[in-house]
């Protein structure tokens, strides 16, 4: 008797699980995705976390799968492909993620997470890798030497993803010269063109090169012109008188570099003495050139050269300097002041001080005397008009 019972108990307990599993099985909820995979963008070099949120997962298996070529990665825990890069984690088998360290171009693409349900479920999601931009060193133009008048072409190259844009600026911030009567900013082109180039293209300019993944990069191309040395003078023929301080200038533009010097009537080279002094006040391709006279003499006054030379050839300008009467003139009361005449020649000229002023109205000499002439002469003028009219009548 109990034999039979310990039989009919334990088929008793078989047929009681098989029930309750069978139960379990047929109306348990099946596994289902509660959000869903969004699509994820990385800079290349960064780590790459997507994620796929299960709910009742239960017995059934999550795999991770590279879609464009249909690769299985990973399922659950288990790595199956042969990258160690490719990291598989999950929470209380709720939130799956399978992280890619490190992302390469190479891992754009689409990636699925699927539960082997039947039918399979699954959920997709797209994995952007954004470069940030890269300026090439070819074809990029390097810093470049051209003669004026020449045509030139400066070039700029970059990689990146999406593709970079490249604009140009003046590293100076001036605007860039495209002709005479066109200058801008900013010139949007991976190339930048100067039909017959001129001096005032030299300088830096910035290729710059963006996509909207930080950072923006750039490169600095130094456009150098080379030309003849040129003079301009803006008063060739200067009076003065003796005993004052005089100044005369010379403009010069020039590249490369150029030897600059004055020289006198002889020829003799001037430099700094008791008597003179020369200044250079240089940028770039501009000089200006200055000879200074501390106290104008007798021999000081004739023609001045100021000479300018470079490896692309010599030119020189003239100055005359003469010596302005001075009637009544004290060295040590005396003042003058520059003026420059209609026909662009240079006068030095001079007023009396206290000294030499009339005692009743405060006038110079020379102004008092001119002042008398000249109402002589309209006294006489009127005089000679009423006789006039007398004879007539």
């Amino acid at each position: 008797m109990t034999a039979v019972s310990s039989t009919y108990y334990f088929w008793s307990m078989l047929v009681f699980a098989m029930v309750h599993n069978t139960k379990e099985i047929l109306f348990s909820d099946l596994p289902k995705f509660s959000d869903r995979m969004d699509n994820l963008t990385v800079t290349v070099g960064r780590d790459a976390i997507l994620e796929c949120v299960v709910e009742s997962l239960s017995t059934f298996k999550v795999a991770w799968l590279r879609v464009d070529t249909q690769t299985i990665l990973t399922i659950q825990t288990l790595v199956v492909t042969n990258n160690n890069r490719i990291e598989v984690t999950h929470t209380d088998s709720r939130i799956w993620r399978l992280r890619i360290k490190e992302v390469r171009p190479s891992d754009r693409g689409f990636y699925m997470c699927q539960i082997n349900t039947d039918p399979m479920k699954n959920q997709i999601a797209y994995l952007d890798v954004v470069v940030p931009p890269d300026i090439l060193d070819y074809p990029t133009s390097s810093d470049m030497v051209v003669h004026e008048g020449s045509n030139v072409t400066l070039q700029c190259a970059a990689t990146g993803y999406p593709n970079p844009t490249i604009t140009w600026r003046r590293e100076d911030t001036k605007n860039i010269v495209i002709s005479n009567a066109l200058s801008v900013a900013v010139v949007d082109s991976p190339t930048l063109t100067f039909h017959r180039v001129i001096r005032q293209h030299m300088g830096s300019y910035l290729c710059i090169a963006s996509n909207g993944v930080p950072p923006t990069v750039s490169k600095r191309i130094t456009l150098i012109v080379h030309f003849a040395p040129m003079v301009w003078i803006q008063n060739q023929l200067v009076g003065a008188f003796v005993g004052q301080e005089l100044s005369i200038e010379c403009h010069v533009e020039a590249f490369p570099k150029s030897i600059n010097y004055w020289s006198s009537k002889n020829g003799n080279l001037l430099t700094q003495g008791d008597d003179y002094g020369t200044s250079l006040n240089e940028s770039t391709y501009k000089i200006e050139m200055k000879l200074t006279f501390k106290r104008m003499r007798e021999e000081h006054f004739g023609t001045y050269h100021c000479i300018s030379k470079n490896s692309l050839g010599a030119t020189d300008g003239t100055i005359k300097v003469y010596r302005l009467p001075a009637t009544n003139w004290n060295n040590n009361n005396y003042q003058t002041f520059v003026t420059v005449s209609n026909d662009g020649l240079q006068h030095i000229i001079g007023s009396a001080t206290s000294n030499d002023e009339d005692r009743n109205n405060g006038m110079p000499i020379r102004l008092q005397e001119s002042s008398a002439i000249f109402y002589r002469v309209v006294f006489y003028g009127i005089l000679l008009r009423l006789s006039s009219k007398l004879l007539l009548s």
